[in-house]
């Protein structure tokens, strides 16, 4: 069973187009290894000091407190303690971040989430230093959670997809708009709460989320550098394939196979029709496409 396990968490890193998996694993290891790790610290008598390290992982609103652990704004949305914290971001990540997978690819599934983190960290810093409300919170205030970068990929996909429906238990078909736009104002009117800052950071995911799918339907990528980053990262991981040079004299005719392949290459969907498909979703659904349209925009994604 052991081996079972191993197996299918290696490939989850082989799998293509498989993002979302990815980051759910990333945040479900890192909670239980803290939750184990405490037992040990635990029963050593160390309670203290396995809470100064977790602290650690965790954002702090103080900026002085910050510039000593800036490390802090990435981890700190891989970084849970409560069980249910966990369970509901990664519910959320999957049913909202497999809209974004599908249509958008992997890499733009992770893009969107580390955005939404780092401009839910930055507004939560932001509005703890300069409203006075807040003033009385900053030296204490820790955060932690995946929220943020949660909140942008609901947003992010409501704002791609407004009309995607999902069937609610009890409710019925809603529109993911319509969900999306529901948690934005609960976080909204919490943010003088208890939680305000975890709801504060919600917020900016949430701006984040709507500016990255804004910008991505004018031909800009706000994420760009992070797939870059990203790829150079799995690149390095990655085995060389062995280069063969070999050399044949004499004019050679492309074959059939190499013409129909330059065909298709010629025969690529413009950019344009992309755009129409995805006007046709926004009004009438993704089921309102033929199978040749699921095909072109499948196709597109993967570029």
């Amino acid at each position: 069973m052991n081996r079972g396990i191993i197996e299918e968490f290696s490939n989850a890193w082989n799998k293509p187009n498989n993002a979302v998996v990815q980051i759910i694993i990333i945040n479900a290891v890192i909670f239980v290894a803290a939750r184990v790790i405490k037992v040990f610290f635990d029963l050593s008598g160390a309670t203290e000091s396995f809470y100064w390290i977790f602290r650690k992982l965790q954002l702090p609103a103080d900026i002085g407190s910050f510039l000593l652990q800036p490390w802090s704004m990435v981890t700190y949305f891989f970084t849970h303690y409560d069980f249910f914290h966990v369970l509901f971001n990664m519910l959320f990540l999957f049913w909202f971040g497999r809209i974004i997978q599908e249509f958008l690819n992997s890499k733009r599934v992770i893009a969107l989430y580390v955005l939404g983190g780092l401009a839910g960290g930055l507004l939560y810093m932001f509005i703890y230093n300069f409203l006075p409300f807040y003033s009385d919170r900053v030296a204490e205030s820790m955060m932690l959670g995946a929220s943020a970068g949660v909140f942008a990929i609901v947003v992010g996909a409501a704002v791609f997809m407004p009309n995607y429906t999902f069937f609610l238990m009890f409710i019925g078909p809603v529109k993911i708009k319509y969900i999306a736009i529901f948690y934005v104002f609960m976080s909204f009117i919490g943010s003088t709460g208890a939680n305000a800052g975890g709801e504060i950071a919600h917020l900016g995911g949430a701006i984040m989320g709507w500016l990255y799918i804004s910008q991505l339907n004018k031909g800009n990528d706000l994420g760009g550098w992070i797939i870059s980053f990203t790829s150079f990262v799995k690149s390095m991981f990655k085995p060389q394939p062995k280069i063969k040079v070999t050399h044949r004299s004499g004019n050679r005719r492309p074959s059939k196979k190499a013409k129909k392949s330059q065909a298709t290459n010629a025969a690529q969907t413009p950019q344009a029709e992309i755009d129409a498909i995805l006007d046709k979703i926004s009004e009438r659904g993704y089921e309102s496409l033929s199978k040749d349209e699921k095909q072109k925009l499948f196709n597109a994604s993967k570029k």
